[in-house]
C-alpha cells in the first residue's frame, strides 16, 4: 500500500543519505533539502513547495509533479522529459535549471520567473502562453516546439527560429528580439 503524506514540512532533510519515502506527497513543503543525485521516480507531488532545495542530477523517472513550486532551487540537468506527463504541472522562481531537459513535455502556462535555462532543452515541448519572466535562455534549445501565446518580453539570451517553432502571438522585446533573427548569421547596427 502506498503511503501518503499529507501537510507535512521536511527542513534541511538529507535525502541523499535517508532516501525519500515512496508514496504521494499532498500540500508538503520541502525547505533546504538536498534531493541531489536522489532517486524520486515513482513519486507524487501534489500541490508542494520546494524552497532554497538542490535537485540536480535527481532520477524523475515517472515522478508526478501537479501544481508544485519550485522557489530558490538548484535543479542542474534534470530529466523533466522522464516525468508522468498525466497532469504535470510546476511553476519555477528564481531556480538554477541548466542542462534540464523538457524534451516533448506539455506544459501549458509555464511561469519561468528570475530563472537561469542555459542550455535547457525545449525541443517539441508545448509551452503555449507559459511565461519567462526575466530568464535567462542562453543556448535553450526551441526546435519544433509550441510557442504560441508565450510572453518572452523580459527574458534574454534565447535564440528561436521562426521557421521552426510555433510563435503565433507570443510576445517579445527589443532588443532581445533579434534572438529571432540569429539562424541568418546577420549583422544588426542600432543607428539613429
Amino acid at each position: 500500500m502506498e503511503q501518503i503524506f499529507t501537510d507535512k514540512t521536511f527542513d534541511k532533510s538529507d535525502f541523499l543519505a535517508n532516501p525519500l519515502m515512496k508514496g504521494e506527497y499532498e500540500n508538503c513543503t520541502f525547505k533546504h533539502c538536498d534531493l541531489s543525485n536522489s532517486d524520486i521516480s515513482d513519486i507524487k507531488f501534489t500541490e508542494c513547495d520546494f524552497i532554497g532545495c538542490n535537485l540536480s542530477l535527481a532520477k524523475l523517472r515517472m515522478t508526478a509533479f501537479r501544481s508544485v513550486h519550485f522557489k530558490e532551487c538548484k535543479m542542474l540537468g534534470l530529466p523533466f522529459d522522464t516525468c508522468n506527463g498525466i497532469g504535470l504541472s510546476f511553476s519555477f522562481d528564481n531556480c538554477l535549471l541548466d542542462h534540464s531537459s523538457f524534451y516533448q513535455t506539455k506544459i501549458k502556462k509555464t511561469t519561468f520567473k528570475n530563472s537561469k535555462l542555459t542550455e535547457t532543452d525545449f525541443t517539441e515541448c508545448d509551452l503555449t502562453a507559459s511565461l519567462f519572466d526575466h530568464c535567462d535562455l542562453t543556448r535553450a534549445a526551441f526546435e519544433r516546439s509550441i510557442l504560441e501565446k508565450a510572453d518572452f518580453r523580459t527574458s534574454f539570451n534565447y535564440t528561436i527560429n521562426p521557421e521552426t517553432n510555433r510563435i503565433r502571438k507570443a510576445k517579445f522585446s527589443l532588443p532581445e528580439v533579434v534572438g529571432l533573427l540569429a539562424k541568418y548569421d546577420i549583422e544588426i547596427d542600432n543607428v539613429s
